[in-house]
């Protein structure tokens, strides 16, 4: 049985700019769970390819903040999220 990683997807103002500009998209995820698998978790569900990814933990909380390659546009998959 495969278990998901990503909790929830975020969605501010900021992170709505950061989707625009630097073509990334952050999660909130369990704080045991490593680069490699939050790559690899993106990637399967989303049908995309990550180029990058920066965690940052803070209050019994990890946001993944996930860098898609170019040629696949954050704001089309944040679309298809209804985040935007």
């Amino acid at each position: 049985m495969k278990t998901i990683i990503l909790e929830k997807i975020k969605s501010t103002e900021k992170i709505v700019k950061q989707i625009e500009v630097d073509n990334s998209l952050v999660f909130v995820v369990d704080r045991a769970i490593s680069k490699p698998e939050i790559k690899a978790e993106v990637e399967s569900l989303f049908d995309v390819k990550v180029e990058k990814v920066r965690t940052h933990t803070m209050k019994n909380k990890k946001l993944a903040y996930v860098k898609l390659k170019s040629e696949y546009p954050a704001v089309d998959l944040a679309t298809k999220l209804g985040m935007m």
